[in-house]
């Protein structure tokens, strides 16, 4: 029999998180390193070859939740073909996927007493991060820009501000991008 290849350290810690994202989201900080390595298909040692303790797999949980790659590639992701409706309610869903990771991590992480971290308050990566989501959301309006009555970069504006404070009431995104585009007045 042989042995699978092995990792570095930078692929085996990623394996980890990706094994414990969906159970801190379900557990939080109550999740054993044993589960996470049952998940991982690893040993519990191997944990500690890359990670100090549980604290630090938590820590970098979080700071994969956080990570912007992957709706950052979503959106860019998003035909500039299709009407601007539809290109708007699919970066909709993938901004609601990204915040719905997040929260599901912070959310559990906290509901199980562990304290807020200095890496959930504002800091330069996350400035980075939402710089770099709104750009790719502006990509999505510059198709458009002579349609427009204000600037692609005052739309976007608006749309993101539109978008974060909906709050827990979702409602029909159809009908909020509507209003958006087409104003509450009757045509």
């Amino acid at each position: 029999m042989t042995r699978a290849p092995g990792m570095t350290p930078d692929q085996r810690r990623e394996t980890i998180v990706r094994a414990a994202l969906p159970l801190v989201a379900e557990l939080g900080s109550a999740v054993t390193t044993a589960k996470i390595a049952r998940a991982a298909g690893i040993g519990e040692a191997t944990i500690f070859r890359v990670f100090p303790d549980k604290d630090a797999v938590l820590a970098a949980c979080i700071a994969a939740a956080m990570d912007p790659s992957q709706v950052l590639r979503e959106l860019e992701s998003i035909p500039l073909d299709q009407p601007l409706a539809d290109r708007l309610t699919e970066a909709v869903d993938a901004l609601d996927a990204h915040l719905g990771r997040m929260g599901a991590v912070i959310g559990a992480l906290r509901a199980s007493g562990t304290p807020r971290r200095p890496a959930l308050a504002r800091s330069e990566s996350r400035d980075a991060a939402q710089a770099a989501t709104r750009r790719a959301v502006l990509e999505l309006f510059e198709p458009d820009q002579e349609q427009l009555r204000l600037s692609a970069e005052q739309a976007t504006d608006t749309f993101l501000g539109v978008f974060f404070s909906r709050g827990a009431d979702r409602g029909r995104i159809a009908d909020v991008i509507d209003v958006f585009l087409h104003g509450a007045l009757a045509r």
